[in-house]
């Protein structure tokens, strides 16, 4: 499978979208926007990550088909960036996730950078650990796709 990373184009937009309103991907990731199928607030929230100061926001497209997306942002509570990712739920499993990953690192170079995801999520943690990141914490937070406090675990890349 070819994955590349690419700047994000407007049409993009509406399967990044599309990935946020699924139900069962938005309580994989826990730790989403309190309402995802909020159109207005996804558009804003795109504006100010493509258009924010040192932002890197990439497109991932697999076999020519959007199929996620990839961002580093700053937490104010860490010592370096932080990187999330999301990708289609029909994509999960095949890699992609993990080869996007490694592709981003190689524009952010920045160290350390951080990883974060619901602990129960094996998968996103599996791509962290395929690239590196290794455990920094395990914490407790408040998951708005979950409606409760869950435990979550934050890795390192050095």
């Amino acid at each position: 499978m070819d994955v590349l990373l690419r700047e994000v184009e407007e049409s993009d937009l509406d399967v990044l979208f599309a990935h946020e309103v699924d139900s069962e991907a938005n309580y994989m990731a826990a730790f989403t926007v309190a309402n995802p199928g909020d159109r207005q607030a996804f558009d804003a929230r795109w504006r100010r990550m493509r258009d924010g100061e040192g932002s890197l926001v990439r497109t991932i497209v697999a076999d020519d088909e959007v199929v996620g997306s990839i961002f580093r942002w700053r937490d104010p509570g860490l010592p370096g960036p932080e990187v999330s990712y999301w990708l289609g739920r029909e994509h999960w499993g095949k890699g992609i996730a993990t080869t996007a990953l490694g592709l981003f690192l190689e524009l952010a170079r920045e160290r350390p950078i951080f990883g974060r995801c619901a602990a129960d999520n094996i998968g996103s943690l599996r791509v962290l650990e395929k690239n590196g990141f290794v455990l920094e914490a395990e914490e407790h937070g408040f998951a708005n796709a979950r409606g409760s406090e869950i435990d979550e675990v934050l890795l390192r890349l050095p």
